[in-house]
């Protein structure tokens, strides 16, 4: 039996139809979009099958249209399996953190679709306050982007961080206009492969979303949360979390701290996880994964043939 690891993918996955294959062939998956249409008095079901795009894309948008999404297909998991099988670890990137604590039995559905509704109003509002944006950097080390960092800092007195650690040659910054484009001149200087502004226009995982923290903050405090039944892993620290003050500290810090993706995957592997289980839309951390460790096995699960594979390989 595979040692698993569930990760749960955050913005950057979305794309129009997600999760229309597995609700229309999975009751479960379109029990969990029908509870979310409910819940939001709109119909977010039909913005994730149909679109628009522009509007899937908006933050406040994007983020409940993931994590419902990948709580659909964890629901559809559950009841073709009979259950998720048990795992080592549950970890999420970014926003799909919020997913992970609720397949660790740490959070409601309902409550997690609240918080993440309100992650993303506040993030956009902030970004209204103080503009900025993300931007990739390709075959530069960690250490390296962060020095490309501090010099922009310095030289632009404005806000600029490694936001993502994603893999071995892939970090993303944020932070403002000005000091966002000042770290990618000096990032091609000191020879990175490539440096791109994202088509992102928030400044997520930088203390321009320091306002968004402070009232997510009050909700998470006002939210019930249980101990984890699994280990999650921190974005902040790359460890587990295993109390609900831990976790209440994590989903405020992450606002303004970076996600070290990288560590997180080296550290569930180190730890004997040998089967990464991406569950939602698309399969960027799949690919992150295989970047990151070679000898482990690595699937996403976003519709009823991932969910045949899966049960083909446990």
């Amino acid at each position: 039996m595979p040692h698993i690891a569930y990760i749960f993918p955050g913005q950057g996955s979305q794309v129009v139809g997600m999760g229309q294959a597995l609700a229309g062939s999975l009751a479960a998956a379109a029990a969990v979009f029908a509870e979310a249409d409910q819940l939001l008095g709109f119909s977010l079901s039909d913005l994730c099958f149909n679109g628009p795009a522009e509007a899937l894309n908006q933050t406040i948008n994007t983020q409940p249209a993931l994590f419902v999404t990948s709580i659909a297909a964890w629901r559809a998991i559950e009841a073709a399996l009979g259950q998720a099988p048990p795992a080592q670890f549950v970890a999420g990137h970014s926003l799909g953190e919020y997913s992970a604590l609720v397949a660790a039995g740490v959070l409601s559905f309902a409550d997690g679709l609240r918080l993440v509704r309100l992650r993303g109003q506040l993030m956009g509002e902030a970004d209204e306050t103080a503009p900025g944006g993300m931007a990739a950097i390709l075959a530069l080390d960690a250490a390296a982007v962060d020095a490309v960092c501090a010099e922009a800092r310095t030289l632009t007195g404005g806000v600029v961080q490694v936001a993502n650690y994603n893999s071995p040659g892939q970090v993303v910054i944020s932070g403002d206009d000005a000091s966002l484009a000042q770290a990618l001149e000096i990032a091609k200087a000191r020879g990175a492969r490539k440096s791109i502004r994202l088509p992102i226009s928030i400044a997520a995982h930088s203390p321009l979303m320091a306002p968004a923290a402070v009232e997510m903050s009050r909700a998470i405090t006002a939210t019930d949360l249980w101990p984890p039944r699994t280990p999650v892993v921190s974005n902040i620290t790359a460890l587990p979390l295993t109390t609900v003050e831990e976790i209440r500290r994590e989903l405020v810090g992450q606002l303004t701290a970076g996600v070290r993706w990288e560590d997180s995957v080296r550290m569930m592997a180190a730890e004997g996880a040998d089967l990464f289980i991406e569950i939602g839309a698309g399969n960027v951390l799949t690919g992150l994964v295989k970047r990151i460790v070679k000898d482990v096995g690595a699937l996403n699960v976003g519709d009823a043939a991932g969910i045949e594979q899966m049960r083909a390989l446990l």
